[in-house]
């Protein structure tokens, strides 16, 4: 056995021990959970933290780190520092009511990136425009949203050591059906060029060009990544389109990494994405992914 494939068995032998709500119920309908929500979502932006408020889930809020970073290609087997394009991002605006805000991201190719994000009933809504208003062709492929999930799965620092014991609460639909896969889920890789972690890079985005961490063989079936709360209660998940991979990261986080693909000289492109926070009915989730997003594809 490898050496890391034998942290992956030592780690589901920790799990499996542990006394962490590790096992995830899921719902067939909303009306199967011990209510819905009867607070709305809020959000604030400070430092680079993407916050969404609810007081009725585990710990109260999610953050996400928005954005970690803007990518170039060829970043599969890269160090990461040479992927990386700097930017800095600025709050252009936020309501009283703390349900909308606009930050612009300025990369240093001169890339633009102006973001709208909403708060609504099931989540919270981005609506994105990246222009590259320059003479130059832009480098900028994709780019990472970090969402922080401990405290939400009740795997955080303050409940275990085990950075990776949310893995055990935390699913993408791998399958080639509607059923969530939890992880480690079968398949699961263990080499690259930096470990641990695991993307899921759909069909139609280069393998050459996503995030060095280990790439699981199986391209994702749906483009949708997620977790189940500590109390059963909510599901948490993150889709965009168009998106470049889904990654299980090494902060207690998950992403769906929104593509960009490119920018010539003038061009503009939209994106949009969405964190789903609902109540622990998967089939309900679903149906309104599906609404909003076609069917998981990463094409532009």
């Amino acid at each position: 056995m490898r050496p890391l494939t034998a942290a992956i068995a030592a780690l589901v032998v920790v799990l499996a021990a542990t006394r962490l709500p590790l096992s995830p119920t899921l719902h067939a309908a909303a009306d199967a959970t011990a209510g819905g929500p009867t607070a709305p979502i809020t959000i604030t932006w400070s430092d680079h933290i993407l916050t969404l408020h609810h007081p009725e889930i585990p710990g109260g809020k999610v953050e996400t780190w928005y954005l970690e970073a803007y990518c170039r290609p060829g970043s599969t087997d890269r160090e990461w520092d040479q992927t990386t394009i700097g930017h800095r991002t600025e709050l252009l605006s936020a309501n009283a009511s703390k349900t909308e805000l606009r930050l612009r991201c300025t990369l240093s190719d001169g890339v633009v990136v102006d973001h709208t994000i909403r708060a609504v009933a099931d989540g919270v809504t981005f609506d994105l425009s990246a222009h590259n208003p320059t003479g130059e062709p832009s480098l900028a492929h994709w780019a990472q949203p970090c969402i922080r999930v401990g405290a939400f799965t009740g795997t955080g620092a303050d409940a275990t050591d085990d950075k990776y014991a949310y893995l055990a609460r935390s699913f993408v639909f791998q399958d080639a059906d509607d059923a969530p896969d939890f992880m480690p889920t079968p398949g699961w890789a263990t080499e690259a060029r930096y470990t641990p972690g695991q993307v899921w890079c759909p069909e139609d985005v280069p393998r050459a060009d996503i995030n060095p961490r280990p790439l699981h063989p199986d391209a994702p079936h749906l483009g949708l990544i997620g977790c189940v709360s500590a109390d059963d209660r909510w599901i948490l998940a993150t889709a965009w389109s168009p998106y470049q991979e889904l990654f299980q990261g090494v902060i207690r986080c998950l992403h769906s990494d929104f593509r960009i693909g490119g920018l010539a000289p003038g061009e503009r492109k939209a994106i949009k994405g969405k964190i789903y926070l609902v109540p622990n009915a998967m089939p309900a989730l679903l149906e309104r992914y599906r609404e909003e997003f076609t069917a998981g594809v990463g094409s532009e």
